[in-house]
């Protein structure tokens, strides 16, 4: 067998860490899908931007996160956080939300709330929010700009209307099958790759992509913490 070439070197490398960046998300939802089979989350629905995301108490690491320094809907203002970029990027798109848009949210004892945008800002990293007992504001919060923890993209939303809850939308799940899809999409690239690489240099290629599948399939059924994997790579990566 030929030694791999200095370049076939370089793209085991390059595999390698878009496979990281795979194991993180793949275990960052097969994680949070066990969490959220175990408890009766809340979820948030933002129509415009195609958002649906049960809503942790825990961590950010386990999804959109409610701060429970604030307060429930109805009761007073409501801070809810989430990532802009990995961890399942649920706020990627947060910027989009122009006054008027709609945010629903599904909250068990609570009922579907109903809250419209009215200001969207940027502020500083270091800007306290605090959250108002008797307030009717849900605030959204994330990291700005894209791939930096510079500032911060806050989102003010106005409580319109209180419902019964919907039981069936609470009870779904749109993103339980994520892991296994980002697992398939990354074996079949690679194996595409692999056969049309060199090939007295293919068998590196194929192997190396059927290893990290083989882990990435592992990891859906028997996941770990998704920050364990992003800990090990935030240099390539400069903020959330």
């Amino acid at each position: 067998m030929k030694k791999p070439t200095i370049s076939t070197i370089i793209i085991i490398i390059c595999i390698l860490i878009i496979g990281l960046y795979a194991m993180g998300e793949v275990n960052y939802f097969s994680s949070k899908i066990v969490t959220e089979r175990n408890v009766e989350s809340p979820i948030i629905i933002i129509p415009s931007i195609g958002v649906e995301e049960k809503i942790n108490n825990v961590s950010l690491d386990q999804g959109v996160m409610h701060e429970i320094t604030s307060y429930t809907p109805t009761i007073g203002d409501t801070l809810i956080f989430g990532h802009r970029t990995l961890q399942g990027s649920p706020f990627l798109r947060l910027n989009e939300l122009h006054e008027g848009d709609e945010i629903i949210l599904e909250w068990p004892g609570i009922g579907e709330i109903t809250y419209t945008v009215v200001s969207s800002t940027i502020v500083p990293a270091t800007y306290q929010l605090d959250a108002q007992e008797g307030g009717t504001s849900l605030y959204l919060i994330t990291c700005d700009p894209i791939g930096s923890t510079e500032n911060r993209l806050i989102v003010e939303g106005q409580l319109q209307a209180q419902n019964p809850i919907n039981e069936q939308i609470l009870q779904d799940n749109p993103q339980e099958s994520n892991a296994l899809i980002i697992t398939a999409i990354f074996l079949v690239i690679g194996l595409i790759f692999s056969f049309i690489y060199p090939k007295d240099n293919r068998i590196y290629i194929l192997a190396t992509v059927l290893i990290i599948s083989a882990i990435l399939f592992y990891f859906c059924i028997n996941p770990i913490p998704s920050e364990i994997i992003y800990d090990k790579i935030n240099f390539l990566n400069g903020g959330l």
